[in-house]
């Protein structure tokens, strides 16, 4: 079902116009506004005071909420976010949590403006509450809203806002994830913005309504007061900064904050080069019995100080890997935040006004209601800000002080795993459900100056933490046999992708099955892609052992260490599936680490050496990925110059050369594209050896060394086999220098991926 049902349409997020909004709201909803002589007559010193106490509000937001919820998503793992939003909804300031998030926030506020203000109303003392992704607020119905009007003397002045996942909100599958919804009626309900609060009074009949669908009605009931009571938090906060600074002044701060971060972003575009970059992804299947591939595509475009993100011919809404406008947006605040606002103030209200979103609606990462949203955020959302991530790392490589910013792509996807059933351990049976947030601990991708941190942590949520492993074992029936950072996870590059990880368990403490829900991307087609000829970092995978041995290790007083000494009976699981796991039985989930930066073979050697005495990669690695030879823990010189010269004869002999290449270019004056190419005047050529592979101006493809080979070439770390997901034929396609045979591009992609890398390194450019 992919046409939107009539009346739909009145609750989807769409851009907003600021200014048009202000003029739009009723006369019986006055609102807070200042001039702009009073923004310019700030005092920095005032300025500075009250930006800061802003920025702590937040934070105090966040600690409220910790403090009183009792589910680990927020407690432990710190999946939620905060805003203070101005009188209009523009995000003023948001924390350092789920970043993704910030893309939405102010679409709720927007619609309720909009839909709300004359009936009910919107008033002081009122709570709103929404899990629609349409409206915003959230990436799918999990994310659940609550926000408050914050008034001064009668008028609207401001917004605060407390989002954060809930464990279960009802629908068919456990957590809410249901691996074979074709539509959002398998899932949870969206629920449109609705008062929870009024007059300072939790509505009661909507909070029994709220926790009436969930499987875990105690824990979204705490969470509903948590959120109430960070919104009180952020209230009283403000209230008191106006009191000591004056309502003007506060507001003349927020405004400028927003006006600040556009100008710092817009002086960062206006210094590089005018370009544009294409990046293209894949979700390996969309929902139970699928074994397709779904396309999501990206075109970025830098025209002086503006950004254009076009998303023209991303795949049709498809399963459960569907997102709405909302969390499209939030994909690219995913991006844009971290690499190109890691040092501007995070008042997001101000850095969205320097790009233009151009997508099609019915899309993948633009889906019409009634489309299966449950995946949003952790599949098309998160592929989208990964592909933005992709071209904006392209766009800043160009410069020597802002490629400081540039990363490969992270553990690319967020690995779900949830589990429900009875706790038999208390003198009364109870039933348990919980959403497995190890994955927490991704790989960071690789950078031009360093190595991707391992077990890092996602790069969406900078403040993100994995769960305490014994808490885990209190709070249900299982037993951890490990978690354990995975040798050869990191994409190989010159510098290596952050190692991702796994976690294996055992039902412990009940005599029943429990249920078992996978929803995952990447075990066919990577996720975490590599820069610059870098690798993709690992391919994630989930297994079940059946007909396990573990009762009878564990009883000899061993801690079984692989599940090849489990059990003979590996059952892989499915990037969508409902499962169970029975006691005896093991359940294995491997998540995945970040891309590699750079040629593999430029790697230090003495690096791949201590990489290979920390166990960070394997010994096949080290001699088959960066020919390295290592002999009693020391590098063989000789034998590893030896090596890496047969390595690349081998690149030699396997690649077809698209193009000729038009001689050697003078490298003594050269302006850097990425780590292997640079600009010789018009032309384009190999930064090591000089030869010239194509011009600047020209619209033809590069001369390149072009390879399509098995998937496992790419190394150790592709620990999936592609045919037990998907019926595409997939491949570790390589660009190299058709002269020196140094890696420009590698990347595991389905066998009819667009050539985009053939243009790579030009002023219009565009990668794969």
């Amino acid at each position: 079902m992919t046409m939107p049902i009539p009346g739909s349409e009145v609750f989807s997020s769409r851009p907003v116009d600021p200014d048009e909004l202000a003029r739009s709201l009723p006369s019986g909803l006055p609102v807070h506004t200042v001039t702009q002589e009073q923004i310019d007559a700030l005092d920095p010193l005032t300025y500075e005071v009250v930006r800061h106490r802003l920025w702590s509000v937040t934070d105090e937001m966040g600690e409220a909420l910790k403090r009183m919820s009792g589910s680990p998503i927020v407690t432990d793992a710190n999946d939620f976010d905060f805003a203070i939003s101005d009188e209009l909804g523009q995000e003023v300031q948001v924390g350092l949590y789920n970043t993704m998030l910030v893309g939405a926030v102010d679409l709720a506020i927007y619609w309720t403006l909009r839909h709300r203000a004359e009936n009910p109303g919107i008033e002081a003392g009122d709570m709103f509450l929404c899990n629609d992704p349409w409206v915003g607020g959230g990436l799918h119905q999990n994310d659940v809203i609550v926000y408050q009007p914050v008034f001064h003397d009668g008028k609207l002045f401001a917004w605060t806002s407390a989002i954060a996942h809930q464990p279960d909100l009802g629908g068919v599958g456990l957590g809410s994830f249901s691996p074979a919804a074709q539509d959002v009626f398998s899932e949870s309900l969206p629920t449109p913005p609705i008062k929870v609060v009024r007059g300072g009074q939790l509505q009661r009949d909507v909070a029994d309504v709220w926790v009436r669908r969930s499987r875990v009605p105690m824990l979204v009931g705490l969470d509903l007061r948590a959120k109430i009571g960070a919104n009180n938090v952020g209230g009283e906060r403000l209230h008191a900064l106006i009191d000591q600074y004056g309502a003007d002044t506060v507001k003349a701060v927020m405004k400028r904050m927003m006006s600040d971060a556009e100008s710092r972003l817009r002086s960062k575009l206006t210094a590089l080069p005018d370009g544009s970059w294409t990046a293209t992804g894949y979700q390996d299947q969309s929902h139970e019995g699928d074994r397709d591939l779904h396309k999501i595509t990206v075109t970025t475009t830098k025209t002086g100080d503006r950004l254009t993100f076009d998303f023209t011919g991303t795949d049709p809404q498809a399963g459960v890997i569907n997102c709405t406008y909302a969390g499209m947006r939030g994909g690219v605040m995913l991006a844009l935040l971290p690499i190109l606002a890691n040092d501007i103030p995070w008042s997001a209200g101000g850095l969205m006004r320097c790009f233009d979103l151009v997508t099609e609606e019915g899309t993948l990462n633009n889906a019409t209601f009634p489309a299966a949203v449950g995946r949003g955020p952790i599949g098309p959302a998160w592929l989208t800000g990964s592909l933005v991530a992709e071209c904006l790392s392209q766009m800043l490589d160009r410069d020597l002080e802002l490629g400081k910013n540039v990363q490969a792509t992270c553990c690319g996807t967020w690995d779900t795993a949830v589990i429900a059933g009875l706790d038999e351990r208390g003198e009364q049976p109870a039933p348990f459900l919980s959403i497995m947030m190890e994955p927490m601990a991704g790989g960071y991708g690789a950078r031009p100056h360093a190595d991707g941190v391992d077990t890092g942590g996602l790069f969406c949520i900078p403040m993100g933490r994995v769960p305490d492993v014994e808490m885990t074992e209190f709070l249900y029936p299982v037993l951890t046999l490990w978690r354990r950072e995975e040798p050869d996870s990191g994409g190989p590059g010159r510098h290596r992708g952050g190692l991702g990880a796994s976690l294996a368990i055992t039902p412990h403490g009940t005599s029943l099955p429990m249920g078992l829900v996978l929803a995952s991307a990447g075990k066919a087609v990577a996720q975490n892609a590599g820069l610059s000829g870098g690798h993709p970092g690992n391919s994630g995978l989930d297994v079940v052992a059946r007909q396990s041995r573990v009762a009878e290790i564990l009883a000899s007083g061993r801690m079984p260490s692989s599940l090849e000494e489990i059990s003979e009976t590996l059952e892989p699981g499915q990037n969508y599936a409902s499962s169970y796991l029975a006691p005896g039985e093991v359940f294995s989930m491997t998540w995945q680490g970040g891309g590699g930066y750079g040629d593999p073979l430029a790697r230090d050697p003495e690096a791949v050496a201590r990489d290979l005495r920390e166990e960070k990669i394997t010994e096949a690695a080290a001699l088959s990925v960066y020919g390295v030879v290592v002999r009693d823990g020391a590098v063989d010189a000789p034998a590893t110059e030896a090596e890496r010269a047969r390595l690349r004869e081998v690149r030699r002999e396997r690649s077809r050369v698209t193009g000729e290449t038009r001689g050697t270019a003078d490298l003594a004056s050269v302006k850097r594209i990425d780590d292997n190419l640079v600009e010789v005047g018009p032309d384009v050529a190999c930064g090591h050896c000089g030869e010239i592979l194509g011009g600047t101006a020209d619209t033809g493809p590069l001369a390149l060394a072009v390879y399509d080979g098995a998937p496992t070439d790419a190394g150790p770390q592709i620990i999936a086999t592609a045919a037990d997901y998907v019926d595409t034929a997939v491949v570790f396609r390589q660009y190299s220098c058709p002269s020196c045979w140094t890696a420009l591009s590698s990347a595991v992609v389905p066998a009819d991926h667009p050539d985009h890398a053939t243009t790579l390194g030009r002023l219009t450019v565009t990668t794969g």
